[in-house]
């Protein structure tokens, strides 16, 4: 390594630390490498040349002062041995459970290989946490997600299988995506483009093609397909990984989705154009649609452990089991006396003297405002109803005539449980199931159990 090289590898060193807001830790350490990396630059730049001793001689500035200006940072921003609260609400990824929800849609479709759709956080678990217990199991094909950071975060983090980048992207999007053997999902004419890729790789770039088939949001529309499909198929730029669809989860008009999707392709495969794993299911689609299973399946919220609409879970098709949970402690515990309110605007009014429950989760957290109008938590064993209304960062739950919880009790907004699934929630107070989820706090912790 040259002295330059180590210099300016030195010199990245505060902004990375930085980043990871560890303050005090990278003012000692920073320090310390700067003091190491003067003794070694000159020791080393003495053994080759005078040109060399001069190079270093003059990166050693860009070292001192880079350990200089993070020394300067102010402490008071975070501790570097602040946590979590104790009382903080935290999100729990049952890996247990995760599992066997992809045994269970395996099973269901016949061994075909599974795309997990990971998209939007993890459906709120966490991209990386998520992608990571997935990886191992042969069941898994490879990753789905929407948008362009959360595909190149799988990779930063070390995850192999095969990605598909949903959403959006521009050439610069499309190029860095490449290099980083993540696939697009291609809709519109982008053959020049990727001949340069390709030129720049010396090899073609796999992609997947989406077919809009009524749900007119993104893909090529069925009926334009063609001019797009043969120009793709005909560069050697190009290698066709995939081709898919997108039900509208209407019941009816899901059958014709179904078959525009099959006789387009049927159409592309007699001209011999090869179009790579066909997949059109989701998670609704594992339940309604068993005949669009195709060459591979797309879910995401099965696997999550959570029935995407709540009548399917009496049908036996798939036993899910939820693989999240949101849960916080009781930080507050009183008696209010008849007449005494509860949440903004009082929205809560005290019909005799009741003991309530104070818990620091909110809407802020991912924890629904129409919480208050039927949700239940669970604490030590029972059901105590949400009362008065969500705040940003509080809620309150009616515990009854007795004082049956005290501070630091667990609360459990939902989990796996009889009566506490996702899906009892959602139908308790009209919340989605992915709003539950998907809307969950990306700063809360998670925590793999």
């Amino acid at each position: 390594m040259s002295p330059s090289t180590l210099a300016e590898l030195i010199c990245q060193l505060p902004s990375l630390l930085l980043e990871s807001r560890s303050f005090a830790r990278a003012s000692c350490l920073t320090s310390k490498l700067a003091i190491l990396a003067i003794l070694y630059l000159l020791e080393e730049s003495m053994k080759t040349s005078r040109r060399s001793f001069l190079e270093a001689g003059l990166a050693l500035p860009l070292v001192l002062n880079s350990a200089t200006e993070i020394a300067a940072v102010p402490r008071a921003t975070e501790s570097p041995d602040s946590k979590d609260s104790s009382f903080d609400p935290w999100v729990e990824i049952h890996k247990e459970n995760l599992h066997h929800n992809v045994q269970e849609i395996s099973r269901r479709v016949s061994a075909r290989p599974t795309l997990a759709v990971i998209k939007n956080n993890g459906y709120g678990m966490g991209v990386t946490n998520i992608a990571s217990l997935l990886e191992p199991q042969p069941e898994i094909f490879g990753f789905a997600v929407v948008k362009f950071h959360e595909a190149m975060s799988l990779r930063d983090a070390g995850l192999r299988k095969p990605i598909l980048l949903l959403g959006p992207f521009d050439e610069n999007n499309l190029e860095d995506a490449v290099a980083r053997n993540i696939m697009p999902m291609v809709y519109t004419p982008l053959g020049p483009a990727l001949d340069k890729i390709a030129a720049k790789t010396q090899k073609p770039v796999p992609l997947h093609i989406c077919i809009d088939t009524g749900i007119g949001r993104v893909g090529v529309p069925y009926h334009q397909a063609a001019p797009l499909v043969r120009d793709l198929a005909s560069r050697k730029s190009v290698q066709i990984r995939g081709t898919m669809m997108t039900f509208t989860e209407d019941p009816d008009f899901d059958k014709e989705q179904l078959r525009r999707f099959t006789e387009t392709c049927a159409a592309f495969e007699k001209e011999g154009i090869a179009l790579g794993k066909k997949h059109a299911a989701s998670s609704f689609s594992l339940f309604q649609h068993p005949d669009s299973f195709f060459d591979m399946v797309r879910p995401g919220m099965a696997i999550y452990g959570i029935y995407s609409e709540n009548e399917f879970r009496g049908t036996g098709v798939m036993d899910l089991r939820p693989a999240i949970s949101l849960k916080a402690r009781v930080i507050y515990a009183k008696k209010l006396r008849k007449g005494d309110s509860a949440g903004y605007n009082r929205a809560y009014l005290a019909k005799d003297d009741v003991w309530v429950a104070t818990l620091p989760v909110g809407h802020a957290d991912g924890w629904p405002r129409t919480a208050a109008k039927g949700a239940k938590v669970r604490i030590n064993g029972e059901l105590f109803p949400v009362i008065a209304s969500v705040s940003a960062s509080h809620c309150i739950v009616e515990i009854g005539s007795e004082e049956k919880v005290k501070i630091g009790d667990l609360a459990t907004c939902f989990d796996g449980q009889p009566a506490s699934r996702p899906e009892d929630v959602s139908e308790s107070c009209g919340a989605s199931v992915y709003d539950l989820t998907m809307h969950l706090n990306p700063l809360l912790p998670r925590r793999v159990v």
